[in-house]
């Protein structure tokens, strides 16, 4: 039988057959999204492309996928949904977030958890002031497997007037590339315990030793009243090995670990708190202007050696640091900087954006007005130790708040400083909300450039 294509039979076969291809490729390509999540572009001509994948997850759930549409610079946009909660309870949140070709991921890819009312309205703050409102919170990125998928999690104390969260997976500012999330998880969880520890600074400047070992033994008395007064940290200051003894760097300088952190880490381990101590080391050739964090164990934890160096140590033959290492103690995460490094905001940044929350800053003498604002602009806590005179407009033996306060203030030689602080705490700022949250999310892609001209 010979059959045309211009047959009446023929062509509703056709038809037949190309439904169904249709209707079979719409199926695989459009599955039904989890219930209560929405599409929102921030604004049209931005708008990215959405997809729900059941078969591409990290946890067999599926994921909510959103790409860089192909014809647009960028593309900017969320999945969109609300979560019941109860007011005055903690909750965790959770998801996982996998990354494909984005240029900046802790840019690219955000969540955003905004406390609403039974009506959808912003809370009245209890902290910022009655004309303003709880402000959103962004989780922070955990760890990554090998699979690239990114943990994102956190436990926020809810609003007691909260009656939802209005959860948001962003795409934003991405030219190219998607993000996959898997369905998150929002669930009650008892907030976690307060971290209040007690951070102590020496005001104390060395007199009339003769040597690196007489010099460290004059800081036994603060040492062992940090240690009752049940302290966590004790800062002490810059170069303390060489100061007033008349000798050059060189001439102090000794290997890190060595006899000044091994003299330092038995009364570590005896009053039980960590010590911060300014140093001279030697290391080959080299000179290095460094601070050794020793733990309650006695032991070295680790050193940072000073990034920015004045004109002084350049002269005496002093070599510069590179890194900015920050150490997991007891009570949370620690960074050092020294002295000059104040003076440039990208150390304590740097220092911020590894996880610091208290910096210890040995210095000899600086710019208070700068040590404020590195503390504000990372919001750490900066613990100093100085050999300035206190009735100077200068640097001050001080603890710093994420405020820029000097919690207390060393007056007289010889004495100690101490501030109970509460590292669980964030600073809520008026209209900001949690600004260290927010730093991470909306720093520069990258810090200082080098300038293209010649100045």
């Amino acid at each position: 039988m010979n059959y045309s294509l211009k047959s009446p039979s023929i062509s509703l076969l056709l038809g037949i057959l190309l439904t169904l291809l249709l209707q079979s490729t719409s199926i695989s390509a459009g599955e039904p999204v989890p219930e209560g999540w929405q599409q929102m572009a921030m604004r049209e001509p931005v708008k990215p492309e959405f997809s729900y994948l059941p078969q591409d997850s990290f946890d067999g759930k599926g994921a909510l996928a959103i790409s860089a549409a192909p014809d647009q610079t960028e593309s900017h946009g969320a999945w969109v949904k609300t979560f019941p909660v109860k007011g005055g309870q903690g909750y965790r949140f959770h998801v996982w977030r996998k990354t494909e070709g984005l240029a900046v991921p802790r840019r690219n890819a955000v969540v955003k958890i905004t406390w609403l009312d039974e009506k959808g309205n912003l809370i009245p703050s209890r902290v910022q002031g009655a004309d303003d409102r709880v402000r959103p919170v962004f989780p922070a990125d955990g760890n990554t497997n090998k699979a690239g998928w990114t943990e994102v999690t956190d436990v926020y104390p809810v609003p007691t007037e909260a009656t939802q969260a209005k959860v948001e997976l962003h795409l934003r500012w991405a030219g190219q590339g998607r993000v996959l999330w898997s369905l998150p998880e929002l669930n009650p969880e008892a907030a976690p315990a307060q971290r209040i520890i007690r951070l102590a600074s020496a005001h104390l400047r060395p007199r009339n030793g003769k040597s690196a070992m007489e010099n460290c033994q004059q800081f036994a008395p603060l040492i062992a009243e940090a240690g009752k007064k049940q302290a966590d940290l004790i800062c002490l200051p810059e170069c303390l090995t060489m100061c007033g003894t008349g000798l050059d760097y060189a001439d102090v300088a000794e290997p890190v670990p060595g006899p000044s952190t091994e003299y330092f880490g038995k009364l570590a381990k005896e009053f039980n708190l960590y010590i911060v101590a300014g140093l001279l080391e030697q290391s080959g050739d080299l000179v290095y202007n460094t601070a050794a964090l020793i733990g309650p164990d006695g032991k070295l934890v680790g050193k940072y050696r000073k990034v920015c160096l004045p004109r002084e140590e350049i002269e005496h033959g002093i070599s510069p640091g590179k890194e900015y290492p920050v150490f997991d103690t007891r009570f949370g995460k620690l960074g050092m900087m020294i002295c000059w490094d104040v003076h440039f905001p990208e150390v304590a940044r740097n220092l911020a954006n590894n996880g610091a929350e208290v910096i210890a800053m040995p210095i000899w003498g600086g710019n208070p007005t700068l040590a404020k604002a590195r503390a504000i602009e990372n919001q750490v806590f900066l613990v100093t130790s100085t050999y300035t005179d206190p009735d100077r407009d200068w640097m001050k033996t001080t603890i710093i708040d994420k405020e820029g306060k000097m919690l207390s203030i060393g007056k007289d030689w010889g004495t100690l400083v101490m501030a109970e602080v509460n590292l669980s705490q964030p600073k809520l700022w008026r209209f900001l909300g949690n600004f260290r949250e927010r730093i991470y999310r909306e720093r520069p892609v990258e810090g200082f450039v080098e300038p293209t001209e010649t100045r």
